[in-house]
């Protein structure tokens, strides 16, 4: 859940993909993946109903560009394996501390 008005902290994942089910508010879902031969950046809007995945690797930050909490069910394969899967990058928009 992102409060309004909220920007999230950028980050990857080294190990794990997600599945993002946004069930609650309105934003945008930064995602940046880099490979060895490319680079490719993308906005999504998001809203009730909207699915996107988080690949291995892939840079993401969300903001909240709505009135309510941005609220999503994800899904993280394979299992969340801690804190130290999580870290920080530069991200597209100031995150919010």
């Amino acid at each position: 859940m992102l409060p309004a008005d909220r920007v999230s902290v950028a980050q990857r994942h080294k190990t794990v993909g997600e599945i993002w089910y946004c069930v609650q508010g309105l934003g945008q879902v930064w995602r940046k993946s880099v490979g060895e031969w490319h680079e490719e950046e993308t906005v999504v809007d998001v809203g009730p109903g909207t699915c996107l995945t988080i690949e291995v690797e892939t840079h993401f930050q969300v903001r909240n560009t709505g009135a309510e909490p941005l609220t999503f069910i994800i899904a993280t394969i394979p299992s969340w394996p801690g804190p130290q899967e999580a870290e920080e990058v530069v991200g597209r928009w100031s995150a919010d501390r």
